[in-house]
Formats: structure tokens, C-alpha cells, sequence
């Protein structure tokens, strides 16, 4: 079973990233009529809908680079290739993307106090991604070294 599991992680990982984008893609065709409604809803002013969703489709632009960066990252990972410059520049293109996303949202935080939530989340996510792509580095050097001494 653990085997398995293991062998399928990367296809899973796949699946999510899939996911994700068609979510992505229907928030991007249906946000004009979904922040119209809720802005009916909420009873906010258009200044503040029209500010939600130009927050929206700006962090939209991030979330594409995001999840084509995380599919590269998948498919080299599915080839073995772990440790190599192009993974430690496709987790530091993910942590750009989260703190874009979160710069965004920390403006958006002037029409819409609850944008505050994105930008603890993304701000945070782009700490973790941050982190991992510093170990990926350390590694790719420790790994670079060892080529040389071998």
C-alpha cells in the first residue's frame, strides 16, 4: 500500500494542479457575475465590487504562473530530476507568485477589509515556499560539490 502511495503521489499532485486550474478558469470566465452578486449580497458600493474584482483577475494573472510553474516542478520531479537549477527557479517564481498575491490583497485590503485573510494566507505560503526553495539550493550546491569530489 505504501508503495503505491508513493509511486501515485506525483499523479495526485498532478490532479490537484488540474483541479485548481479548472476552478481558476471558472473563477476567471464567471468573476464579472460573481462579484456582481456578491456585491448585491453585501451591498457594497460598485467602487468596492469593481475593486474586488480587479484584486481578482490580478491575483489571477499570479495564480496561472503559479500552477504552470508547480506543473514544471511536478513533471521534473516525475523524471527524477530533483536537485538542478530549474526547480530552484520554479519555487522561487511560486514564492514571487504568493507574495504578488498577497501584495495585491494587502491593497485590496483599502476597498475590502476581509482581503486581509488572502494576505496572511498567501504572505505565509510564500514564507514556506521560500524556505523549501532555500533547502533546494543547499542541496543543489552540497549536490555540485559532491559531483566535483567524485
Amino acid at each position: 500500500m505504501q508503495d503505491w502511495l508513493k509511486s501515485k503521489s506525483i499523479l495526485f499532485s498532478k490532479l490537484g494542479v488540474l483541479l485548481f486550474a479548472g476552478l481558476l478558469a471558472v473563477l476567471d470566465i464567471g468573476g464579472w457575475w460573481i462579484v456582481q452578486w456578491f456585491g448585491a449580497l453585501r451591498r457594497l458600493h460598485w467602487q468596492r465590487s469593481l475593486g474586488i474584482l480587479i484584486a481578482l483577475y490580478l491575483c489571477s494573472v499570479f495564480g496561472w504562473i503559479l500552477l504552470w510553474s508547480m506543473w514544471k516542478l511536478l513533471r521534473n520531479l516525475g523524471r527524477g530530476k530533483v536537485f538542478n537549477e530549474e526547480n530552484v527557479r520554479l519555487l522561487t517564481r511560486v514564492s514571487w507568485c504568493c507574495a504578488a498575491a498577497a501584495f495585491i490583497c494587502a491593497l485590496g485590503f483599502v476597498v475590502y477589509t476581509p482581503f486581509l485573510i488572502p494576505v496572511a494566507a498567501a504572505g505565509f505560503m510564500a514564507l514556506i515556499v521560500r524556505i523549501v526553495r532555500n533547502v533546494f539550493q543547499k542541496a543543489l550546491e552540497m549536490k555540485n560539490e559532491l559531483d566535483l569530489m567524485i
